[in-house]
């Protein structure tokens, strides 16, 4: 991080530089320039004021760092907020807001940054609208399939890269809707669908658990997965670059880790094939459910999984067969349910 003078809100004549910074008024926040792995390219971020050493959670020209010292941060003639690389202009920008009578930014206590009409106090931009790796508290995750807008996280390409990578969280459209974590294209993890306050494929949040998010859905179909902790500082969920969901509070000395997602290699989405089932408690911690049997014996024994279990014989109702036996259904409990429910 870089040494810095702290400014109230960045206005038309008051820019951010660098080695300013942008403070909340609770001194929670702080926004400014700031370089990893001591790298020449500048970023502008939003990270925990106190806490050393910095942990960024909004990244803003993610894709497009700076690289000359007299970048700047200001506020533009239509009211937008944009960085200048120096000479080379605007490289990243808020968008065009045309507020007439001027905006100004400045940081809340919530760590969301705001541009806000000078006039009438309205909100023109946030970045809770625009997240990057991280939650904070009072953010959210969402979906509108009548707009096609949707709310992820996406997260870095590594830890001293702030690019996107290629995992993905959000939550689906479904009803109940579930958190997933893609892979480029593919599937990686799946919560399994939202039972009430939590969960069903997420074994940590059992009754004992106070769960810090929300999960709303409406009948026109929009939902949002909301981080609902209001009155907790020093809080994030973060999307890493290995493709984890972590959730951490920092207790004054330490991040303590309430919990990671994959939790184990039961999560990996499709790892053991159709109609395979993981067991954590056993070795090999694949089997078949009653009545299927590995579709590749071989690739099973070597523990290759993703060809899954077959039936060991067809359903009465799908053959000519009669006689006393009959089809039955067979229920397995604590599991999660299949996708595509």
């Amino acid at each position: 991080m870089l040494l810095s003078f702290s400014y109230a809100a960045i206005t038309t004549e008051s820019p951010l530089s660098i080695g300013e910074t942008l403070s909340s008024s609770n001194m929670v926040y702080e926004l400014g320039f700031f370089s990893l792995n001591n790298s020449q390219n500048l970023y502008v971020g939003i990270w925990f004021k106190v806490i050393i050493p910095g942990v960024v959670v909004w990244v803003a020209n993610r894709e497009k760092p700076v690289t000359e010292s007299t970048a700047y941060l200001a506020i533009n003639s239509n009211g937008s907020l944009s960085l200048f690389n120096g000479k080379h202009g605007v490289i990243w920008s808020t968008g065009e807001i045309f507020a007439s009578n001027g905006s100004y930014a400045e940081l809340s206590d919530s760590g969301n940054l705001f541009v806000i009409d000078n006039v009438s106090g309205r909100a023109l931009w946030e970045s809770f609208e625009h997240l990057g790796d991280s939650m904070l508290p009072l953010s959210s995750l969402m979906y509108n399939l009548a707009t096609g807008e949707k709310r992820v996280l996406t997260s870095w390409k590594s830890y001293t890269d702030p690019s996107p990578g290629e995992f993905v969280a959000q939550i689906t459209p479904q009803v109940p809707s579930q958190g997933v974590i893609m892979r480029g294209s593919k599937p990686y993890w799946r919560s399994g669908p939202w039972a009430k306050t939590k969960f069903t494929g997420i074994p940590l949040t059992d009754e004992s658990y106070r769960n810090p998010f929300s999960l709303q859905q409406d009948a026109n179909g929009s939902g949002y997965f909301s981080y609902l902790e209001r009155n907790i500082t020093h809080q994030k969920l973060v999307l890493t670059s290995e493709g984890s969901l972590k959730t951490s509070q920092h207790n004054g000395t330490d991040w303590v880790l309430y919990f990671e997602l994959p939790g184990n290699s039961c999560d990996y989405y499709g790892v053991y094939g159709p109609f395979g089932l993981c067991v954590m408690s056993i070795l090999p911690k694949c089997k078949c459910f009653k009545g299927f049997v590995p579709q590749h014996s071989e690739e099973w024994k070597r523990e290759n999984w993703t060809g899954g279990c077959v039936r060991r014989t067809e359903l009465l109702c799908q053959g000519n067969s009669i006689g006393k036996h009959i089809d039955v259904f067979h229920p397995v409990p604590n599991i999660k349910p299949p996708d595509f429910y």
